[in-house]
């Protein structure tokens, strides 16, 4: 079975490094393989990737259009059960300890046990995920997996409370009465009182 000890490059892939530099004699002939003159024959005269002269770029011409997931993509700290057979039996694994034996570096969205490897003896596990496999060594030793839960966020409170006259108001079905206005009808003039400020012009 291949693994990262073991893996080997398959023969003929790799080749010795090409020594530039070394004179004609050496075979790759004066410009060492660069050609005559030009911004790549310069010592330090690499172009960066996707760079096209000065034009607008290919990945800048195409456009962009629907939904990228990857923003909201989680990132987990991975533990093999291989790591956790240096526990003792009866150990409550966690990610804190995990942390403390160098087992777990940088920051993660959480912990996940993968079930590559053997266990012989009963740990209780708490993690965020777990694979099946996982899951079913971990229990056939006798032992356990606790999975850590997420907070959850309550609703978020209405800007505008009602007061407590209203709700009572709308429980009971009743409407609110109308406050009577306090303006008056405003009164009328006598007409004898207009007759006698009014003077008869004289001819």
């Amino acid at each position: 079975m291949i693994r990262l000890h073991n893996m080997r490059p398959r023969p003929g892939s790799t080749h010795r490094t090409k020594r530039l530099g070394c004179g004609e004699s050496s075979g790759h002939g004066k410009t060492s393989g660069k050609g005559h003159k030009g911004q790549k024959a310069r010592s330090g005269g690499s172009i960066r990737l996707g760079f096209e002269g000065g034009q607008m770029p290919l990945i800048r011409r195409l456009p962009k259009r629907g939904f990228n997931n990857a923003a909201f993509h989680k990132n987990y700290a991975v533990v093999n059960l291989t790591d956790l057979a240096s526990f003792k039996e009866g150990t409550v694994v966690n990610e804190q300890m995990l942390r403390e034996a160098n087992l777990l570096r940088g920051n993660g969205a959480g912990l996940k046990i993968l079930g590559d490897g053997e266990l012989k003896h009963a740990l209780t596990i708490e993690a965020d995920k777990i694979s099946t496999s996982a899951r079913e060594k971990i229990e056939k030793a006798g032992g356990s997996v606790t999975l850590r839960q997420k907070a959850v966020q309550g609703p978020r409170r209405e800007a505008a409370e009602t007061p407590a006259a209203e709700t009572e108001e709308a429980s009971s079905g009743t409407k609110p009465k109308a406050k009577a206005s306090k303006k008056t009808a405003p009164k009328k003039k006598s007409a004898t009182k207009t007759a006698a400020k009014k003077k008869p012009r004289k001819s």
